[in-house]
This record gives C-alpha cells, structure tokens and sequence, in this order.
C-alpha cells in the first residue's frame, strides 16, 4: 500500500527539520539534541517524531537529501554556469555533504552493517553527477583533458578522513581549490585567467 501524500503545511515542516538536522549533525554530530533540532525548525517534539519515529529514521532521512542535494546541484549548475565554474562550485559544495556525512559516520556505519536498503538505492549517483560535470568541462577546454573523474572524486573523498578540527571545512575547502587548480592547468583554455579558482588567503 502506498504512503499517503503529505499536506503542504506537513511537506514544509518535514523538509524543515531535515535542514535544520543536516546542519545540527555536520556541527555537532547525530548525538544533537533532536528537541533543539525541532525548536530551530520551529515545531514541537510531536511533529518531528510523527515524521521521524526514530534518530536512525532521521538519519537516513538527511543523507538521502544531501545526496539528492548534490545530484539536483550538479544539474542546476550545469544550466547556470559556464563548465569551470560550475565544476568548482560543485566541488566546493562536497565539501558540505562530506561535513555532514562525517557527522553520521557512525550511525552511517551501523546502517551499512544493518543492509539498510538506503545505500543499495543511493549508490553512484553522486559519481556521475559528478562525471558529467567533469566531461562538460574537458570537452570545453577549460580542464585538462586527461583529467579522469573517478582518481578526482578519490582525491575529493580524502577529505572526509582528514583529522578533525574547528577549521576542519575551512582547509577542505582550500584543498579543493588546489585541485581545481590543477585540473585547469594545462588545459587548452588555461590562458583565460579570469576563471582561476583560488580562495583569497
């Protein structure tokens, strides 16, 4: 049997709450208080727990949306952006789903060890979202074209082991930035210095 669609109003505050508990995880882990979580997202304790019975319920509830989250962005950019900026936009909003997945590693651990049936369904989305990405910008010429997705993602996905620390996004970021760099270097449109990546020191 199908689940019944939500109302609106019913719609909004869900999707609230999952907001506001991606930013409360990525900040403090799944340990924070739900009460606070549903206090930010401007409903009661009820609410939250009608939408979400169990922490683990949330929890699977916010990587699903940081996932859609980056797939929906890859094609976003992709129309708004020319290649390269688009690329390095989308990067740098990796660094914010690698917070918030960093948040939830353990809880993310014991639903993996549990064959939850969320990574089966999420698996490789974000991969190619970010494929497609990197192909616009090679058959652009705005980065190297021996650049292979696959080796960058695995650079990218090193910051989510990085040691922990207050400025723990502020380095992932500049660290995307250099790898940014590196792909426009030696790309045939490398001279157009006007789309260099570099975060102001």
């Amino acid at each position: 049997m199908e689940a019944k669609p939500l109302r609106a109003d019913a719609r909004r505050n869900r999707d609230r709450l999952i907001e506001v508990a991606a930013k409360a995880f990525a900040s403090s882990g799944v340990g924070a208080s739900l009460e606070a979580v549903a206090r930010e997202a401007g409903v009661g304790p009820g609410t939250l727990y009608r939408h979400f019975p169990t922490r683990e319920v949330l929890i699977e509830a916010v990587y699903r949306r940081e996932v859609e989250g980056l797939v929906a962005a890859a094609e976003e950019l992709a129309r708004t952006h020319e290649p390269d900026k688009a690329l390095a936009e989308w990067m740098q909003r990796f660094v914010g789903y690698m917070a918030t997945k960093r948040g939830m590693r353990d809880s993310l651990r014991l639903l993996l060890e549990s064959n939850s049936p969320l990574f089966a369904q999420t698996s490789g989305v974000v991969p190619l979202a970010f494929k497609s990405l990197m192909e616009r910008a090679a058959q652009a010429g705005t980065i190297r074209p021996d650049a292979n997705s696959a080796d960058v993602l695995h650079a990218l996905s090193s910051i989510y082991s990085a040691s922990d620390g207050p400025d723990w996004q502020d380095r992932s970021r500049r660290l995307v930035s250099l790898i940014m760099d590196g792909l426009r270097y030696g790309a045939p449109h490398s001279a157009q210095l006007g789309s260099h990546s570099a975060l102001p020191s």
